[in-house]
């Protein structure tokens, strides 16, 4: 009898036991750990994280972490830890955070807009993307690359288009260059390529334009006029005579791309560049900036008039006055000067 005791007794307490074991296992896995006040909380995981440095970034948001790592080890999750950016979402229990670290990486937005440099532009994409600024202006310079993209020192500026892209956040650096060529590439459509071949110009010269454009007017609706300006005079083999390519020469080669200059001096006209166009007929050799879809398009779908001149309109800010004779354009531009006096704009 006992005999009979202990055995029930020792059964009830292994029940016990175990019971306790798979409550302890359960609640490790199943019950709600993370202690953030907000509805989502997000993680980013570098490439080369250990299960330490992810340890490390949960540490904040969890309730404990002791038990998301015993589950991490249970799931095998410490060895095959994916790089991302994650969401967690309020009340998740462990088994669900490492699922959602596995499986779940969420894309970002990448945006960027006029670039003058594509030093500039790596900067701006190091901050959206795990990247660095190095290993990017890196990738954008590659010889090997811009050779087998037909893109040479003076265009490769051209190949990004400013927009809005998805990518996920991490993307190194090569990644996300081959994709802005190959969005460089689906642009160039066939509707695109008939109008430039109809120009008789090439996309990198349409690029190297349409950033003149950008330069000079942001209203997107007076781009197609402005461009028919410039279209206008290299048909008739002038100079164009656009202001913001002096600026850019000067900056080019200065190398401080961050150089404020709102009026174009007479010296500055005598500058020996070839992004000088008082000096040298036709586009420059580069965009002096990334212009906008928009921009580009207006060069391949310009205005039809007669204008040939245009200066700022100081009774209409951000638009123009257009003129179709140089006489005409004179007294336009009169008025432009005198209210830069009137301002104090000396430089």
């Amino acid at each position: 009898m006992n005999l009979k005791r202990v055995l029930w007794a020792t059964a009830i307490l292994g029940l016990l036991i175990c019971g306790f074991i798979a409550y302890q296992i359960y609640s490790a896995i199943f019950s709600p750990n993370t202690q953030f006040n907000n509805d989502e909380a997000f993680v980013y995981i570098h490439s080369d994280a250990s299960f330490a440095d992810v340890k490390e970034s949960l540490q904040p948001l969890l309730k404990n972490i002791s038990s998301f790592e015993a589950v991490a080890k249970r799931k095998g999750y410490i060895v095959n830890i994916k790089p991302g950016k994650y969401a967690l979402k309020k009340r998740m229990n462990n088994n669900e955070i490492i699922n959602t670290l596995r499986s779940a990486n969420l894309p970002v937005r990448v945006s960027f807009n006029n670039q003058e440099s594509l030093q500039d532009l790596a900067g701006r994409i190091s901050e959206q993307i795990e990247a660095d600024s190095v290993s990017l202006y890196q990738a954008f310079n590659d010889p090997g690359f811009l050779n087998a993209s037909h893109f040479d020192e003076d265009s490769k500026l051209g190949m990004y288009l400013p927009n809005t892209y998805e990518f996920f956040w991490n993307t190194n650096a090569e990644s996300f260059r081959d994709r802005m060529f190959k969005e460089y590439e689906r642009f160039w459509n066939e509707d695109r390529l008939a109008k430039v071949k109809k120009m008789n110009l090439t996309p990198n010269e349409v690029i190297a334009l349409a950033a003149i454009v950008q330069k000079e007017t942001v209203k997107s609706d007076e781009r197609p006029r402005v461009a028919g300006v410039y279209l206008n005079r290299i048909r008739k083999g002038m100079f164009l005579q656009a202001d913001p390519t002096v600026i850019y020469a000067i900056k080019k080669e200065t190398g401080n791309y961050d150089t404020i200059i709102k009026r174009v001096l007479y010296r500055d006209l005598e500058m020996d560049s070839p992004y000088n166009t008082y000096k040298y007929v036709g586009i420059p050799p580069g965009p002096i900036t990334m212009p906008d879809i928009s921009s580009i398009d207006a060069v391949l779908n310009p205005e039809k008039h007669d204008y040939l001149y245009f200066v700022a309109d100081v009774s209409n800010f951000g638009y123009h006055m257009f003129a179709k004779t140089l006489e005409q354009h004179n007294r336009n531009k009169v008025q432009y000067t005198r209210w830069l006096n009137e301002q104090k704009v000396l430089r």
